[in-house]
């Protein structure tokens, strides 16, 4: 077995905190793209772009086919001014799902067509020394919170002299603390995280000379937070699709901070049985440490790929967070996971070199889950069809 190239975690941390650094709320994604782009052309891997901005690369291989697509996203949640309110305060809609209660309280920039305006996001009820204990009693949505200006504003007017407009984009703050521990915190680890582990693992490949034995194309798109991501994002002859995303660390779920997950099954359903299990075999095989786990509100790149039509084989691995859609938090040992097994799995065969044509006429190279025999011995005995059909010919 060949040894698998260790990622960077020191170039990992750095891209992470650029990028954190850089506001990518759904729909406000150019200047993002251009610096993954640019991080790719210093790997010396090529790609193109679509015409809004998925970037589409190529890592070569010894076959150009079956191929496989991995897939990050680089747009995260985020708002945008729905209202200017007669007092000069915003209204927000939220881009992406997630709760106005992990928005209040948050510093953020307001992107006009001309300039950047600073503000915070507020309860409506925003001083316990004005309303005392009726602050705790504002339901939480996205119409009982307000966007103040840091800019000299106290009407509609006034808000919209400084080039403030209905549709402007609002990005929260990310506020990232990496600590001794090796935990990382910040906001939109999702999935700038899974994004720097996956350029990572694309160095360690390409700095260790190693072929893959297919061709793999790295993809990162920028609606996964509203649901298109990697709908339109594969013209070549892919066969396999692994998504890289987050994975919530929360009662009921398996996922931690310190593993990689395989996903077993979304909202979308479940992943792809032979695919799935390949990522975990490839992760016990070079003493990764994984575990599975399901997610039930939760979509990805990989299902929308499937979504709009592509017959392949999906699976998903994420990095275990915190507080996911909050102020998340993860740890440096799931991001070194991950990326361990995207490098593992890049320089894998494919799962099956027969997904190359479709089959036809002939089961023979056809899979199975488990041998049919196995599949069909239960404990459980039904009728023989004969007896049946013998007992309706009697009542008829």
């Amino acid at each position: 077995m060949t040894s698998l190239p260790e990622p960077d975690l020191d170039y990992l941390k750095k891209v992470l905190l650029e990028m954190l650094a850089i506001p990518s709320p759904t729909g406000f994604t150019d200047t993002i793209v251009r610096y993954v782009a640019e991080r790719l052309e210093e790997l010396g891997i090529p790609f193109e772009m679509t015409r809004r901005g998925t970037i589409r690369a190529t890592l070569k291989g010894r076959r150009a086919s079956p191929d496989r697509a991995v897939s990050a996203h680089l747009d995260t949640i985020g708002a945008m001014v729905r209202e200017i309110q007669d007092n000069g305060r915003l209204s927000l809609t939220p881009i992406g799902c997630w709760s106005s209660r992990f928005a209040e309280g948050s510093r953020v920039s307001v992107f006009s067509d001309h300039s950047v305006q600073r503000g915070s996001v507020l309860p409506l009820m925003a001083s316990g020394h004005a309303f005392n204990t009726a602050v705790d009693e504002l339901p939480v949505t996205w119409d009982h919170v307000e966007l103040r200006l840091d800019a000299l504003t106290a009407s509609r007017a006034d808000s919209e002299m400084l080039g403030i407009s209905v549709g402007d984009f609002v990005a929260f703050d990310p506020l990232p603390e990496f600590t001794e521990s090796g935990h990382i915190s910040a906001r939109h680890l999702d999935d700038k995280a899974g994004v720097a582990a996956l350029l990572a693992a694309l160095k360690a490949v390409v700095d260790s000379g190693e072929e893959p034995p297919i061709d793999c194309h790295p993809l990162f798109t920028i609606t996964e937070e509203v649901g298109s991501g990697a709908a339109a994002a594969l013209p070549w002859d892919v066969s396999e699709f692994v998504g890289i995303d987050i994975a919530p660390v929360a009662p009921g779920q398996r996922s931690t901070e310190h593993t990689v997950s395989v996903a077993m099954h979304d909202s979308g359903g479940p992943y792809d049985y032979h695919l799935s299990r390949q990522l975990l075999r490839l992760a016990g095989e070079n003493e990764i440490p994984v575990r599975r786990d399901l997610f039930r509100y939760y979509h990805s790149d990989a299902q929308s790929a499937v979504t709009a039509g592509h017959d392949i084989r999906t699976a998903l691995i994420a990095f275990g967070c915190d507080a996911t859609h909050g102020y998340e938090r993860t740890h440096i040992d799931s991001l070194a996971a991950l990326s361990r097994l995207l490098g593992a799995y890049l320089l894998s065969p494919p799962v099956f070199a027969s997904d190359a044509k479709p089959e036809t006429g002939s089961l023979e190279r056809f899979s199975h889950q488990i041998e049919h025999d196995a599949q069909m011995e239960s404990e459980t005995r039904v009728p023989t069809v004969e007896s049946l059909l013998g007992r309706r010919d009697q009542e008829t």
